[in-house]
């Protein structure tokens, strides 16, 4: 069985026991809470998501210093950054507009019976002027420390170029991280044959907190912003995709089981990123030297799912208090969402402190992201999955458009599969 099946099949098990534990009420029991929900399952599944966030750092820096030595040619660089941060905004525009146009349809949130007791306490967000300035890091290993994952791209592109100008030195160093890439790589592969077992916990102690109680209540809300993400994933991508390089987007789709499943497990696209990574370079045929730029850049700023749900969520607030949007405000909504996808983490629930933040630029109270907290959880797993979908399909364009790129590995159905080892 390769390990594709194997996460389906576990997270199918795990989100069913969930559900078992809520309809019958045994998480409510304080044994079952205390050493299964939030205790087994609780552990098995955080251990996972902190052994792969462990990794990203050192793979992001180390696969990134390696893509750029590969290309040598910064004018190369300067092409291939340019048309993926092009084709990243984009998505992420076009994901806000069919959202903002579509809940604005049907009216989401019309009618709702806000309960005035939920509140949301507000993070702080960076303004883009910060972001901006961080982009350079005063300490490189600092920025590693605190996982700012712009510093630190930025600062292995900066090391990589110099590398390739430094003649025999340069090639040592090269040397150097080119093995040490592989060890992570290895790394990678040994700590993802656990992953059925940690989506396995995870869903389950997600479905047994959640139930279906808190989507029945906001149905509306939850199956607008679900049903436009699938949308986006399977419709909006496979046309780019298609438009753009010409590859076949059902060959594609498949050969993103493994990675949508993990990001579905963990909501994290930052923790996806060694399974993105592996995904579209021996899945798909993306040569790694694009790849280590495009997936850790992709997993900083491509935000579409994150876009989809900000877009609802805002006409749903501005719905259920009686607030109507002008068009300038909508534009508003478009412009600073996209912008605010450049700063934001890869990690759980980033997405609403950049909501807060766009609630507060249209004048909606920030008050109302209370009202969505509580099926937040299960949309958040979603959107993460359809950003990692979105950051492989610009990869496989940006490549096919560079000539780095193999479509016989694309079109082979077995290439890069993983046996599972138990």
């Amino acid at each position: 069985m390769t390990l594709t099946k194997k996460i389906i099949i576990f997270m199918i098990a795990g989100a069913a026991l969930g559900l078992i534990l809520n309809i019958t009420e045994l998480n409510q029991n304080v044994q079952v809470d205390t050493y299964l929900t939030g205790g087994l399952f609780h552990v098995i599944g955080q251990l996972f998501i902190k052994a792969l966030k462990m990794m990203v750092v050192p793979l992001v820096f180390v696969s990134l210093f390696c893509g750029t030595t590969a290309l040598r040619e910064p004018a190369m660089l300067g092409s291939l950054g340019g048309r993926t941060l092009g084709f990243y905004l984009l998505t992420t525009a076009i994901a806000l507009v069919v959202a903002l146009s579509f809940a604005m349809l049907i009216g989401v949130g019309v009618g709702s019976e806000i309960p005035t007791s939920i509140a949301y306490q507000a993070k702080a967000d960076k303004p883009l002027m910060d972001v901006v300035l961080d982009i350079i890091p005063s300490n490189p290993i600092m920025a590693m420390a605190e996982g700012n994952m712009l510093a630190v791209i930025v600062f292995a592109i900066l090391l990589g170029l110099s590398a390739t100008q430094a003649g025999k030195a340069g090639d040592k160093v090269i040397e150097f991280f080119q093995a040490f890439n592989e060890v992570v790589m290895k790394l990678v592969m040994m700590i993802m044959n656990f992953a059925p077992y940690a989506v396995f916990a995870i869903l389950a102690k997600v479905f047994a907190q959640l139930g279906i109680d808190a989507i029945q209540t906001l149905a509306g809300y939850f199956f607008t912003v679900l049903g436009l993400l699938i949308f986006h994933a399977l419709v909006v991508y496979p046309i780019i995709l298609k438009l753009f390089s010409g590859l076949n987007p059902l060959t594609f789709i498949k050969k993103m089981e493994s990675a949508v499943s993990f990001a579905f497990g963990t909501s994290s696209s930052n923790a996806t990123i060694p399974v993105t990574l592996r995904t579209v370079t021996e899945r798909l045929g993306v040569n790694k030297s694009v790849a280590s730029f495009t997936i850790p850049f992709g997993a900083t700023i491509n935000m579409d799912g994150t876009a989809i749900m900000q877009g609802v969520a805002t006409v749903f607030i501005a719905n259920a208090y009686g607030v109507d949007l002008t068009t300038t405000q909508l534009l508003t909504v478009v412009l600073m969402a996209t912008m605010a996808s450049v700063g934001s983490a890869g990690v759980p629930s980033a997405g609403l402190v950049m909501l807060q933040g766009v609630l507060l630029q249209v004048g909606l109270p920030i008050e109302g992201i209370g009202i969505i907290l509580g099926i937040d959880r299960l949309l958040d797993m979603t959107r993460t999955a359809v950003n990692i979908t979105g950051d492989a399909a610009v990869t496989c364009i940006v490549a096919k458009s560079q000539g780095q790129f193999d479509e016989s590995i694309f079109n082979d159905p077995h290439a890069g599969e993983i046996k599972s080892t138990s």
